[in-house]
């Protein structure tokens, strides 16, 4: 119900997911009065949820004068403990920040409420890996909200995460990915800046600036690369890695959060041996 929500401006996501939350409470009750209370059961597995595990995530929603939360959370996550911890973790540090600079306004009430919008949504589930995506934004004034995107892969199995650098540990990869995604992140400022037909100049001064921006940010340093999502095929294996480039790290704000997709064919020689069996054609 929140997916179609995910494009709407900061302030108006809040709303969509207020919304959502009223519906299923509403359907939950409904749900209550209509069939009797089942028996619990019990875990069938180290990940499923139980009086052991992590506790469940919950969808939250808070409103004040000063500032409204909305944060809202996958159904799988609450059956892998580890991953259930790290959303929270990064919900928490999002909550903690907001609620810094609520506090730093005191009583006054801004002319504008403060808040932090957050949807964590499931990519991909295999028996092998979970993809959660994490898209927002923390509005504490100012013209926009600052944007949140961030990317978990998950291994189930092993319940830890699959980070970019278990899947090239080889700096000197990096180098070569780097190169494809600048390529390709060139190619997609041209055509958007073609699309606006600016003058000459107008277009040689952007094309300079945000060209700038796309050098800096996809340097060949793992870290510029972190935030990644597995496109799977129909056998449950990976057929690309969907980098995504927050606001801010290769191009300005009104650019939005970019992607780029770089084929198995293309990465599987720089992937760890280990992971290769997660890749199509490996």
């Amino acid at each position: 119900m929140l997916r179609p929500c995910l494009h709407l401006p900061a302030r108006v996501l809040v709303s969509c997911l207020l919304a959502s939350f009223a519906l299923a409470t509403t359907l939950a009750a409904c749900k209550r009065d209509a069939a009797p209370p089942r028996a619990a059961t019990t875990p069938s597995s180290p990940n499923a949820a139980g009086p052991a595990a992590t506790p469940l995530l919950h969808d939250v929603i808070e409103r004040d004068p000063r500032y409204m939360i909305g944060i809202s959370y996958p159904p799988i996550a609450n059956r892998h403990p580890g991953l259930a911890r790290a959303l929270q973790r990064y919900a928490d540090a999002a909550r903690a920040e907001l609620m810094q600079a609520v506090a730093g306004i005191g009583n006054e009430k801004p002319a504008a409420p403060y808040d932090l919008s957050l949807a964590f949504t499931q990519l991909a589930a295999t028996p092998d890996l979970i993809a959660i995506a994490a898209d927002g934004s923390s509005y504490t004034g100012g013209a926009h909200g600052n944007p949140l995107v961030a990317r978990f892969v998950w291994l189930p199995k092993a319940d830890r995460a699959l980070t970019i650098t278990d899947l090239v540990p080889d700096r000197a990869a990096w180098a070569d990915i780097a190169r494809q995604v600048r390529v390709q992140l060139h190619a997609a400022l041209a055509q958007r800046v073609d699309a606006d037909a600016l003058p000459p100049a107008e277009r040689a001064d952007v094309m300079r600036d945000a060209g700038h921006m796309i050098d800096e940010g996809t340097g060949p340093d793992p870290a510029n690369f972190s935030q990644f999502e597995p496109v799977l095929g129909a056998d449950g294996r990976i057929v690309a890695l969907r980098f995504v480039f927050a606001p801010y790290q290769v191009g300005p704000y009104a650019d939005g959060t970019q992607t780029v997709d770089l084929p198995a064919d293309v990465l599987l020689p720089h992937i760890a041996p280990a992971w290769r069996g997660l890749f199509a054609g490996g």
